[in-house]
């Protein structure tokens, strides 16, 4: 089996691409949905990130993730010891995803990560595919997305490696800074060429 990365930075779109790529017949494991999984109530990671982050747990037991993410996004040694309870909980579930899927015969996996180069994930990867938007549409996307000002702003893309970062880590760039059918384009073609 080929593990392809798919990243970018925050707010360019790497949903968006992620959804193109399933409809074209790809198979994702999605880091953002197994981060919820693995602290869903009852969890040991919900337990672990409740014993060290007080107040970020609602009257329902789930995880508060707007009050965790004003935390961790304000202070960076937060976000490392967030990161230090989640990331091995991540990396063992993706794996019994990814072992679950090359049983099934599936040859080729996309892991969609949006910190698959900070965290050194790309290596030994098939190849990265990294989704690029400029930074003025990152800011407005999340202005309407998620109504955070200036400074919140600043602060998310602060965290995470700057885009052209990422594109010098590239194998394949897709550029969402046009129309989402010429966003498509880019999908089908690179799809292709993995295939």
């Amino acid at each position: 089996m080929r593990v392809v990365g798919l990243t970018g930075g925050i707010a360019s779109g790497k949903s968006t691409v992620s959804a193109m790529f399933r409809e074209l017949g790809a198979h994702v494991i999605d880091a953002d949905e197994v981060a919820r999984d693995v602290v869903e109530p009852g969890t040991p990671g919900l337990e672990e990130v409740a014993r060290r982050f007080p107040g970020v747990v609602d009257a329902s037991g789930r995880l508060d993730r707007a009050a965790l993410g004003r935390r961790v996004f304000a202070d960076a040694a937060e976000r490392r010891a967030l990161e230090a309870i989640l990331h091995p909980r991540i990396r063992e579930e993706v794996a019994r995803r990814t072992e679950a899927l090359a049983r099934a015969g599936v040859e080729v996996v996309l892991y969609d990560a949006a910190l698959l180069i900070e965290n050194g994930l790309h290596r030994g990867m098939q190849g990265v595919i990294v989704v690029f938007a400029p930074e003025s549409a990152q800011r407005s996307r999340l202005a309407a997305r998620d109504g955070l000002d200036e400074a919140a702003i600043t602060a998310r893309l602060a965290a995470q490696l700057p885009l052209a970062d990422k594109r010098a880590a590239a194998t394949w760039v897709v550029d969402n800074g046009g129309t989402l059918e010429e966003t498509r384009a880019q999908v089908r073609q690179i799809w292709e060429g993995i295939r």
